[in-house]
């Protein structure tokens, strides 16, 4: 009986360290770098414009009152109570511009423009040239204010994310979702690119250096990144996740029952 004990004891040991023992080569993101890394100014960093796209575009000037029809504004009045009655109090509010599902959008002056396509420089390029025709030195401040991407699968918090700012990584949208959990695949990260005309997809392996070359690097307005469950995760799905540690303490309580009945 005793020595049915040690060898059981023995043998839960094995089996547990060997499901808790997890390759660093699994985990560690970019391993390669030193040998991967390239230069990324061929990259395209910027996210292009899409229909439903919300767009905020302001063209100042020196002379403000040149760009005011440039401007899209609403003028809203609200109703103030007095003792003589009610006044009203105007206030103007910049609005934002809805790119249409033909790619266009409707601005004051220079009226329909084909803004799909373009990103954000490219868009103010053409429009500050356009303008320059009315006014001196127009410039012009363009933002997507609905910029966003969904991180789906194995993170820690799955979900769809509004980001403000020029561009978007992937380690940085990973980071806003929590990073992968244990049970992500790290060689396989699906991205899921909609252009509105077309659907396309990369799979990214994070281990790699590589994927810093890769298009899907940065990413895009909607972008989908999928991270996929690894076979433990698949496994545990039709077992308990903690059989290991259930194994570890039946181990340690058969230890102490060969110790009180030897």
């Amino acid at each position: 009986m005793r020595q049915f004990l040690i060898r059981f004891f023995i043998l839960s040991v094995l089996v547990t360290v060997g499901v808790s023992c997890v390759s660093s080569e699994k985990i560690v993101y970019f391993q390669d770098l030193s040998e991967g890394q390239r230069l990324l100014d061929t990259i395209q960093k910027n996210s292009k414009i899409q229909p439903d796209d919300l767009l905020s575009i302001v063209v100042s000037a020196y002379d403000l009152n040149a760009v005011r029809p440039f401007n899209l504004m609403s003028e809203t009045r609200p109703a103030l109570e007095t003792t003589t009655g009610l006044s009203y109090n105007a206030n103007n509010q910049q609005q934002a511009y809805l790119t249409a599902q033909d790619g266009t959008i409707d601005f004051p002056v220079l009226g329909k423009i084909k803004v799909a396509g373009l990103t954000r420089t490219e868009l103010s390029d053409m429009l500050t040239q356009r303008i320059s025709e009315y006014v001196k030195d127009p410039i012009v401040t363009i933002r997507i204010l609905n910029f966003k991407v969904s991180l789906l699968g194995e993170v820690n918090r799955p979900g769809t994310y509004n980001f403000e700012g020029e561009r978007l990584s992937l380690p940085a949208a990973l980071g806003l979702a929590g990073d992968l959990t244990l049970y992500g695949r790290r060689d396989n990260v699906l991205v899921i690119r909609d252009d509105g005309k077309t659907k396309n997809y990369k799979y990214l392996d994070l281990r790699s250096a590589d994927v810093l070359n890769s298009e899907y690097y940065y990413l895009q307005q909607n972008d989908v990144v999928y991270v996929e469950p690894n076979r433990a995760q698949v496994q545990s799905s039709s077992f308990n996740r903690n059989t290991a540690i259930y194994v570890s303490v039946a181990s340690l309580l058969l230890s102490a029952m060969a110790i009180i009945f030897r």
